[in-house]
């Protein structure tokens, strides 16, 4: 088995009522209520055009269609329920939102078992039963290579779900706490992206000088360039990226407009001396949603059966 930091197969949820969720809204500091009638058909444009820019850059996007009932405001964000890894072990999380939870779909998890090889089912979700949460690749943001864990603790990131996570995926983790104004940051992967070979992070949002320091030493530990963003940069989602990869073997930092936007040239000059930058408008997802661009892609790090195997130019 060879672990991978990025792989080339990435699902994506269609939504069908894409809206502002209120149930999320009480933690999540980067959501706006808007009063525009037509979020869903915005909605639905920037993630097919989203679908399309990674098909011509030679990614495999795996399409799911939400469907109509139940109503599921946040579904174009699948991340944040499952995640898969390359020793064939596939997690299923512990939502906040009860409506959320939802997005646990049955058959969505018998398309990945009928297309893959999964050898192992880690299921957190027993969790919500004693009101901890643990949200996926937005909870934890993952070193595969380095098997180190990084999670800044909130209401949807509990430690000891973290711990028990570590343990089973033998992962080592990392936490700390970060700060968006007055309110814990309520997903890692808003203020910190990790890739093969450097780290985007905003540092200015960690003010526990101990846990910035632990940060610091074990992105250095593994090799990384860090690449540091303002917490204005932050606000526009350039925290939110992830690093795929195409058919061609070749990286990709994949991020929305408005994060790509947000950088200086210097930051864009670090990025592209590792990788290509992907970029697409969701300013609505991002708006409405309170995530960008990395929430919507769920990565696909299994092996595929024998019958999916086909040569793909």
């Amino acid at each position: 088995m060879i672990t991978a930091q990025s792989t080339n197969t990435l699902l994506l949820v269609r939504p069908a009522n894409f809206g502002f969720n209120v149930q999320t809204a009480v933690n999540n500091a980067f959501q706006t209520k808007t009063e525009n009638s037509e979020l869903q058909k915005y909605a639905l444009k920037e993630f097919d055009k989203l679908v399309e820019t990674l098909i011509a850059a030679k990614v495999n996007p795996i399409v799911v269609n939400d469907e109509a009932h139940p109503q599921l405001p946040d579904s174009v964000f699948p991340n944040n329920w499952f995640s898969t890894h390359s020793d064939g072990s596939l997690c299923l999380y512990p939502m906040f939102a009860e409506n959320r939870r939802l997005e646990r779909k049955n058959n969505i998890i018998e398309m990945l078992k009928s297309r893959f090889e999964i050898k192992n089912i880690f299921d957190f979700t027993h969790y919500e039963q004693q009101n901890r949460f643990f949200e996926g690749t937005g909870s934890v943001v993952l070193d595969r290579v380095g098997c180190i864990a990084y999670a800044c603790l909130s209401p949807r990131t509990d430690e000891a779900i973290l711990a028990d996570f570590c343990e089973k995926l033998k992962f080592k983790k990392c936490s700390f706490h970060a700060m968006f104004g007055d309110k814990e940051i309520y997903h890692t992967n808003v203020m910190l992206s990790i890739a093969d070979k450097y780290a985007i992070i905003c540092t200015k949002s960690i003010s526990n000088s101990s846990e910035l320091k632990n940060i610091i030493e074990h992105l250095l530990s593994t090799n990384k360039e860090i690449i540091e963003i303002s917490i204005e940069q932050m606000q526009h989602f350039a925290g939110n990226m992830l690093q795929i990869s195409n058919r061609n073997g070749e990286n990709i930092l994949a991020m929305s407009a408005q994060a790509y936007k947000s950088l200086n040239a210097e930051q864009i000059k670090k990025i592209e001396r590792y990788n290509n930058i992907l970029y697409s408008d969701i300013k609505t997802i991002e708006t409405a949603g309170g995530g960008s661009l990395r929430c919507m892609l769920a990565e696909i790090f299994f092996e595929n059966k024998s019958e999916y195997n086909q040569l793909e130019s």
